[in-house]
């Protein structure tokens, strides 16, 4: 009879033996940090449901940039606020836009920064919705040439990768072949397939003044009930060229980033949105949590779910504590 007692225990007991047998890594290299670019010179101004993040001016975004990427974290993703906005979101491509200016800016400064552009049209569209309007509804097909000039736009200025974040239908294929075809074959697509219709967003809407003018975005982003879809939405993005497949929100989803994991061989990144940010910095704030536990608790639970890359927010502070260790 075998009457070992068995002790995993053993594995727990000190620092140095549970680094020796950790199954999971998280590393400031797997961070993007985004940043909220808005008109003028010389503006830091924090938003009011984020604390701690900024509106910045295209100089001011530079020296954000800077100290995120003095920390390590590789990447930025680049959102803005224009000086107008229209029917048709023309701001989102105008190569004088903030956004533009800021990655010329970043780019001249830090030529090895990666500079992600957010592809979208509801910061920029009169009415806070993601495309052209046909009545009340978001007319997918006459969108797609309009997201394909905002990317042109983006590499124009010098990003390395565009993200489309607006759910339309056939949106990656018609930006892979603006791209392409004008010269930018080596900018890379970072598709939000997997984008679920979340409440998480709320402050980042406020952040990017871009909540919808009416009704709400359930009729293109996906229901939070299925997962199946999620699936098909990653196939059929990879299909039409996308070179990373993100999915967004990161922590009522991370059943969604293990089956991306499990069922497609590309780099996966995760969006830890303003929603799940803004909550642990107000929990933080009461003292009800330890902040830094909780936070890099997330991060890791998203590394281990699948991820290769997150875009979150505590970025920055959580390249300082990686630091500490």
């Amino acid at each position: 009879m075998n009457n070992i007692l068995i002790r995993p225990r053993r594995l727990r007991l000190t620092t140095g033996i549970r680094q020796l047998v950790r199954e999971t890594s998280l590393e400031v290299s797997n961070f993007v940090y985004p940043l909220f670019i808005v008109p003028g010179s010389n503006v830091r101004n924090e938003i009011a449901t984020m604390p701690g993040i900024f509106h910045l001016s295209p100089d001011m975004a530079v020296k954000e940039a800077a100290e995120a990427y003095g920390l390590g974290i590789p990447a930025v993703l680049v959102f803005g606020i224009p000086e107008y906005k229209d029917a048709e979101g023309s701001s989102a491509w105008d190569k004088d836009s903030p956004v533009q200016k800021a990655m010329r800016m970043i780019k001249a400064a830090l030529p090895d920064i990666v500079v992600i552009g957010d592809v979208c049209l509801c910061e920029y569209t009169s009415h806070g919705h993601c495309g052209l309007l046909d009545g009340s509804d978001v007319d997918n097909d006459s969108t797609l040439e309009l997201l394909a000039k905002v990317a042109l736009s983006h590499a124009e200025a010098g990003a390395d990768m565009v993200a489309p974040s607006d759910m339309m239908d056939g949106r990656i294929l018609a930006i892979r072949n603006k791209l392409d075809h004008n010269g930018h074959k080596n900018v890379s697509i970072m598709s939000y397939a997997v984008k679920y219709a979340s409440a998480y967003y709320g402050p980042f809407r406020d952040a990017a003044q871009s909540a919808p003018q009416f009704g709400d975005r359930q009729g293109y982003q996906m229901d939070p009930a299925n997962s199946r879809e999620a699936m098909r939405e990653v196939e059929l993005d990879i299909a039409e060229g996308a070179d990373i497949i993100m999915v967004k929100p990161a922590l009522a989803y991370l059943d969604i980033t293990r089956q991306v994991r499990d069922n497609f061989d590309c780099p996966v990144a995760v969006y830890n949105v303003s929603g799940e940010y803004s909550m642990v910095k107000a929990a933080a704030a009461q003292g009800w949590i330890e902040e830094k536990r909780m936070v890099m608790e997330n991060l890791i639970s998203m590394k281990r779910a699948g991820a290769d890359i997150i875009i979150t927010y505590h970025a920055m502070d959580a390249a300082r504590w990686l630091q500490e260790k």
